[in-house]
């Protein structure tokens, strides 16, 4: 009979070692849900020893991912120590030295310190109380055959309760997918060094059926019913700007967002008049180009670009073959039109199609009504709302780091398949899902997933 000190720890291990897969190569997968209430991404991911489901915000555009370590238990985390090659990896942040208080996730002696950024509501510092150190601990996904791949050396952050103000409820964190040497992708490919250095998201809009999110894979992604979208995909270059948010006057640090080339846009076949050198990345402090934001819900346009794509929408759906005259707006949106007047299609409302030309003029994006329209329906209004905000004059990202010129939304995003290959810098994109009689929330996980 095993002694009682040895038997808990025992059947703690037999349980998780009876899921856990140690087949590596597996491509990797998690659900993406829509907090409604608050149009955030949300995905499940599993933290700490014994492993415990976390749900954390999905955010395309971040360097690292953080989760609250309040109360935080793990028989197996460890601090990141002041100088080590993880530091050095992180960056140049900050280092705790000597902690003021007992040992604990959030305070250890010569431990590294990040400060975790919450993009749905600022943090202030000042008022948060309490440090945010950088962490190593058990995380896991799962595979596309339902059990769960672990990495046990996961890098990330944390992060005080006053951190998760904003996000949706039940969300303990966020978890980062840009641009980084520690981003979630990365991480895995690193810790595996088997699969493709590659990652695809599919956004559901669905109340009750998620999207996913899949890593380590180019392909096949098997959609309901029978489709495989990695062979429909077109492709465009990824491209990197060397000012990010995270920049010092003296020191630029590339950003953690995702940047494309949009060379023009087309409203109903026809081009819209813009000023081109915004959608360019200015190389003085970054400003400019384009990006793809899965913290954004709807798609914000620099104000000139949002001005005159406002007119020419309004123009052509005015025209004899759309016939829509537009109502008083709801705000954030500056153009909306009664959902009685617009008749409906498999693509959805049947309004003007937005083409985003890219790198060539045979790459196109394509935003239908389903993507382009948001409906509003609220006491005695219903409306269908062009889902295109207004950004302001001079976007930025820091005090003194220029934004983008144009940030494409969540909205934007649903029902089309994303494939962010970070080996080949490209992105794979397929339009409107529903063209092909298809959707995200129709990904055939695995049934130990379900």
């Amino acid at each position: 009979m095993l002694p009682t000190k040895l038997a808990v720890p025992l059947l703690i291990l037999l349980f998780y070692s009876s899921f856990i897969s140690s087949q590596a190569a597996l491509p990797l997968q998690t659900p993406i849900q829509k907090d409604h209430s608050t149009s955030q991404y949300v995905i499940t991911a599993y933290l700490q020893t014994p492993l415990k489901l976390t749900k954390l915000l999905l955010d395309l555009g971040a360097t690292y991912t953080w989760v609250n370590c309040d109360g935080y238990t793990s028989s197996t985390y460890r601090h990141v120590p002041c100088n080590s090659s993880i530091a050095n990896l992180l960056g140049a942040y900050s280092c705790l030295d000597l902690c003021d208080g007992p040992p604990s996730p959030s305070c250890g002696n010569n431990s590294f310190l990040l400060f975790p950024d919450n993009p749905i509501k600022p943090v202030d510092y000042k008022k948060v109380k309490g440090l945010n150190t950088a962490l190593i601990d058990s995380f896991a996904l799962s595979t596309t055959q339902g059990s769960l791949t672990l990495i046990n050396n996961f890098i990330f952050s944390c992060a005080r309760t006053g951190y998760l103000k904003g996000l949706a409820k039940g969300v303990a964190g966020l978890a980062a997918l840009g641009h980084s040497n520690v981003s979630i992708p990365v991480q895995f490919n690193r810790f595996f060094s088997c699969s493709p250095n590659c990652f695809a998201l599919c956004l559901s809009g669905s109340k009750s059926k998620p999207g996913v999110a899949i890593f380590g894979s180019k392909g096949p992604y098997d959609f309901l019913p029978g489709i495989d979208l990695s062979k429909s995909l077109l492709y465009t270059p990824l491209i990197s700007n060397p000012f990010g948010k995270d920049s010092d006057p003296d020191k630029p640090r590339s950003s953690p967002e995702y940047y494309i080339g949009l060379n023009s846009i087309k409203v109903n076949g026809k081009m819209v008049a813009l000023n081109r050198s915004l959608l360019a990345i200015d190389g003085e402090t970054g400003p400019g180009g384009t990006t793809i934001s899965t913290v954004v819900p709807y798609t914000k346009l620099q104000r000139s670009i949002y001005k005159t794509f406002i007119l020419a929408f309004l123009k052509e759906a005015a025209s004899p073959a759309f016939n829509l005259t537009a109502t008083k707006p709801v705000k954030p949106f500056g153009v909306c039109y009664p959902a009685s007047a617009v008749k409906n299609t498999q693509m959805g409302p049947a309004v003007p199609i937005i083409d985003l030309v890219l790198d060539r003029q045979d790459v196109v994006w394509k935003i239908f009504g389903s993507n382009s329209m948001v409906r509003i329906t609220k006491k005695s209004v219903d409306l269908w709302c062009l889902g295109f905000v207004d950004a302001g004059v001079h976007p930025m990202v820091s005090s003194w780091i220029g934004g983008p010129s144009i940030v494409i939304g969540g909205h934007q995003l649903e029902d089309n398949m994303l494939q962010f290959d970070l080996q080949s810098k490209r992105l794979g994109f397929s339009s409107s899902l529903l063209s092909r009689g298809t959707n995200c929330a129709h990904f055939k996980f695995s049934t130990k997933n379900m």
